[in-house]
């Protein structure tokens, strides 16, 4: 048995209440993972728009939205390109989630700070 049919079996033998919130939960998911080329459609923007701001060719425009793996800064750079900021949030157990100050954003800073969301 292949494990495609394998899972297929297991979601046949699911309740319809639990496929419906598994497919609930994955809509939710979607929409909370947009992609780069998702984010930039929706501002409205062309990858040579973005380009032409980020001072590189389109292909590489092209390139940076299928990537899946890059430097914070390439992206901080691709999201200011947008019109976005970037924000990165730290989720540790037991703990409210904290917002992480980007390197960048420490210049002249003795130390790397943490800033609670709920200020």
């Amino acid at each position: 048995m292949t494990k495609g049919k394998i899972l297929q079996s297991i979601w046949d033998n699911l309740s319809e209440e639990r496929k419906q919130r598994i497919q609930a939960r994955t809509q939710e998911l979607e929409k909370e993972y947009l992609t780069l080329q998702e984010l930039r459609k929706a501002v409205g923007l062309t990858q040579a728009e973005i380009a032409r701001s980020l001072e590189m060719p389109q292909s590489n425009v092209s390139r940076l939205e299928r990537e899946s793996d890059m430097l914070l800064s390439t992206l901080r750079n691709y999201i200011d390109a947008i019109g976005g900021n970037l924000v990165i949030s730290v989720e540790l157990p037991n703990k409210p989630p904290v917002r992480l100050n980007m390197l960048s954003d420490l210049v002249g800073r003795a130390k790397c700070d943490l800033d609670l969301y709920n200020k």
